[in-house]
């Protein structure tokens, strides 16, 4: 069985409501629980959230919410290991072994089906835990420096001098979804473990939303990534 899984919990301080939040005339949830849905891939999708309007406003758009998350795995220190293993917990039992489960953010308008069926395709041929898409650092990480009480900046190993061609490519969590192989995530408990495989994907087809200065960008970019396609 495979089944797909958006993680929203209702508590949101630097955006507001973020999870339902209009982005682009609906709220942004709607947008990883239709392709999802439209993929086909999945034998159910699944919204696993604390508050009642988010629950709400995924069984109107066609995912399914079968419980209600516990306080615990809805606070500030809940990883989304913790929200999964309990989604496992009290659901599997229900709907029979889950096989093959992909955790979907519910901030993620750029999944698209193609990403979803490339990750299922690698975790049921290959011998891996999770798939996940990653995106290449847009300046070199190796470049990097603090600033000091005093407002200086402090170079970390001379690295300054050395040329931006030098430095090892690095790449980031798209921060979109994760692929994962269930049996193994039960044993080990973690998502990312030395048995991942990466999808990179394109900086223009992912963007991480913390801010509204980043929401902003999010929007634009999906404009012109998606809109008139």
């Amino acid at each position: 069985m495979k089944i797909a899984v958006i993680i929203a919990r209702g508590g949101s301080k630097r955006i507001p409501n973020k999870n339902i939040k209009d982005f682009l005339g609906k709220p942004i949830i709607f947008y990883p629980i239709n392709i999802a849905l439209k993929s086909n891939l999945f034998d159910g999708v699944y919204v696993s959230s604390d508050s009642k309007q988010i629950k709400d406003i995924a069984n109107k758009f066609g995912a399914k919410t079968p419980f209600t998350r516990s306080l615990e795995n809805s606070n500030d220190l809940a990883t989304t290991s913790d929200a999964l293993l309990e989604f496992i917990s009290k659901f599997s039992n229900k709907i029979g072994k889950i096989k093959y489960l992909t955790c979907i953010y519910p901030c993620s308008p750029f999944v698209t089906i193609d990403l979803l069926k490339k990750s299922l395709k690698i975790i049921q041929k290959k011998d891996v835990d999770t798939v996940l898409p990653i995106v290449e650092f847009s300046h070199p990480i190796q470049r990097s420096f603090s600033v000091t009480n005093n407002n200086k900046i402090k170079f970390s190993d001379n690295l300054i001098t050395k040329r931006t061609q030098d430095f090892s490519i690095n790449f980031h969590d798209a921060g979109m979804f994760y692929t994962i192989n269930v049996e193994k995530f039960i044993k080990s408990k973690t998502i990312l473990t030395d048995n991942t495989e990466a999808i990179i994907i394109d900086k223009n087809m992912s963007q991480d939303i913390d801010n509204h200065s980043d929401w902003r960008l999010a929007e634009i970019k999906y404009k012109l990534s998606f809109e008139n396609k």
